[in-house]
């Protein structure tokens, strides 16, 4: 049986590879679409003349409204299949992206941005379904490694996007950027061309519509699977968005990072976290999904010196690429290990609706940092955004550890059985 990962890939239909890359790309551009906005909070706030922290809350807002696209999009899923709403949603996501581009004012651009939060929070639950239920078991770790970096190699390419086109028009130009987040409006058409159902919903359709996602019941069958998943996902979302989001602002008001240098060294960053998730994800096939996520926070917590207190930039570079490789190491599992522990009636719905409920609870995250940061002060003055970020993700990276270790586990169960 194959078990390496060229061994893997090699015995996947093409069926089961196009459904997998139109799920990876789909959350690929998702992120790409989202973490745009990080680059530029400076130049936002300045444009519209709204301090700083008012920007950071609109991403906030984006994170807020991630559940309410979850659960739309989801109950669309386990009712009608995964293929029509993911379309539909990359479609919406990317329309909200573009009108960003001409928002006429500060409440606008927030309310676009809320918008978007349904499109984004809509993706990942039906992407990470329609992937994992069209492939067989033994692939399922290195599959949910990779998607899940999809999210990492989102936010490679805004980084590129950034560098590139600050180079060309100088990063006070940012509303082009938004411009360029309507391209993944054209990985509608190849899933409509390519991309079939997942195989799994297909062997429920015999069931009446009205039994088909009832989450509700499903809560009611098992409300501790709702309730350590939930807390599982608030901590793994402080996680990511308290190492990423303020990170490229930490880069340029604390370390007067250029444009140029901040987009090399999130690239170099992001290479880590690909990396990461695909290796954990990968090894979590064989050595567990728990044990593999606790590994990665406890490496995390070893890496905090260097990411945030490297004496100069190649060091800085390298503690970046380390955190990441862990923090995404742990991320990797969490597609895979979310869908398995899903109830499978509702397997378009619980992933991503858990998910973005943690999302929802850490959306405050950049904020927090940044607030926090004004309390530890620079000698030359000016916010110590190292020490607090430090301070924030050892706790986080603490609760990460517990809510895993209380959460269940089921790995490799058969998707198929469960459906019929």
């Amino acid at each position: 049986m194959a078990t390496g990962p060229i061994a893997i890939f090699r015995s996947l239909n093409r069926d089961q590879r196009t459904a997998f890359l139109g799920s990876f790309l789909g959350w690929t551009l998702d992120a790409f679409d989202f973490f745009i906005v990080t680059f530029l909070f400076v130049r936002i706030a300045t444009d519209f003349g709204v301090p700083l922290p008012q920007v950071i809350f609109a991403n906030t807002i984006t994170l807020m409204f991630r559940p309410l696209g979850a659960l739309i999009f989801g109950i669309l899923a386990d009712r009608f299949g995964r293929r029509t709403p993911l379309m539909i949603n990359i479609a919406f996501y990317s329309l909200m992206e573009l009108l960003t581009a001409f928002a006429p004012n500060f409440t606008i651009f927030v309310a676009l941005r809320a918008l978007y939060g349904i499109g984004m929070g809509g993706e990942w639950g039906v992407g990470a379904a329609l992937a994992l239920e069209s492939l067989p078991t033994r692939a399922r770790g290195l599959a949910s490694g990779v998607l899940q970096q999809g999210y990492a190699t989102g936010f490679l390419l805004a980084a590129i996007a950034f560098w590139v086109y600050s180079s060309i028009f100088g990063d006070h130009v940012w509303r082009g950027l938004f411009i360029l987040g309507v391209l993944p409006a054209l990985l509608v058409l190849y899933i409509r061309a390519f991309v079939k159902e997942s195989p799994t919903w297909s062997a429920s359709r015999s069931k009446p519509l009205g039994q088909r996602g009832d989450l509700w019941k499903a809560f009611r069958g098992n409300p501790w699977i709702f309730i350590s998943a939930i807390l599982l996902m608030t901590a793994f979302n402080y996680m990511s968005h308290g190492t990423q989001d303020l990170y490229p602002t930490f880069l340029e008001k604390q370390r007067g990072f250029s444009p140029a240098l901040r987009s090399q060294v999130t690239i170099i960053v992001q290479i880590g976290a690909i990396i990461g998730g695909t290796v954990f994800g990968y090894f979590s096939q064989a050595l567990g999904r728990k044990r593999m996520i606790v590994t990665a926070a406890i490496c995390g917590i070893l890496a905090i010196p260097l990411w945030a207190f490297a004496p100069n930039t190649a060091l800085l570079a390298l503690g970046g690429f380390i955190m990441q490789f862990f923090v995404q190491g742990a991320w990797g599992v969490i597609p895979v290990h979310l869908n398995e522990l899903s109830p499978g009636s509702v397997r378009g719905t619980f992933p991503g609706f858990t998910y973005q409920l943690g999302n929802l609870t850490s959306a405050p995250a950049a904020q927090i940092e940044a607030a926090f940061a004004t309390h530890f002060v620079l000698p030359g003055g000016g916010d110590n955004y190292a020490e607090a970020l430090a301070i924030i993700v050892l706790v986080v990276f603490i609760a990460v550890v517990v809510f895993t270790l209380l959460a269940g586990e089921r790995r490799a169960i058969d998707f198929a059985t469960e459906a019929a």
